[in-house]
């Protein structure tokens, strides 16, 4: 039993990696639940500050994910327009079936809302969905250090206890 909840928790960890780029799986979580697994065999002793931490860290991190994007229009000049353009451009860019609307859906999103609000400043609108962009470049960044250290600790602990489980 040991041997597989090793393996499933390897997986979750893999998928977390690929969760910092895909918008369909939260990768910190993804990646934590991978750890969580691994703690779920007998011959890994049980840490509970140590998943607590990560998962402190996991759900910090899921929840400015949808967060940053909107900070960055806002540093580039943007307007509570853009900001919700951002907001609303994200969650149908996660939602429509299109290659990238992760990537397209902030950034058309900002410069939308930037040009409702004034339409006569094309530049202000582009410079905003350019913040929504690099801030979305900023979250995913975030979610793949965080993703990589959850593996090198997973990789850690297996490696630590693998005359126990093996």
């Amino acid at each position: 039993m040991d041997i597989f909840l090793t393996l499933l928790g390897f997986v979750f960890v893999c998928l977390g990696l690929a969760g910092s780029f895909l918008p369909i799986l939260p990768g910190p979580l993804t990646g934590w639940i991978g750890l969580f697994v691994l703690y779920l065999s007998k011959s890994i002793p049980l840490n509970w500050t140590f998943l607590g931490i990560t998962l402190s860290i996991a759900l910090l991190i899921f929840f400015l994910d949808y967060i940053i994007p909107a900070i960055g229009t806002k540093k580039f000049g943007g307007t509570k327009y853009g900001i919700i353009g951002t907001s609303l451009g994200l969650i149908i860019g996660i939602l429509a079936p299109i290659p990238f609307g992760i990537i397209i859906g902030p950034f058309v999103g900002a410069f939308i809302g930037e040009m409702i609000n004034d339409s006569t400043n094309q530049n202000k609108a582009l410079k905003a969905a350019f913040g929504s962009f690099l801030g979305l470049l900023t979250s995913t960044f975030i979610k793949f250090t965080i993703s990589i250290i959850f593996f090198g600790l997973y990789i850690v602990r297996v490696w630590e206890y693998r005359d126990v489980l093996f």
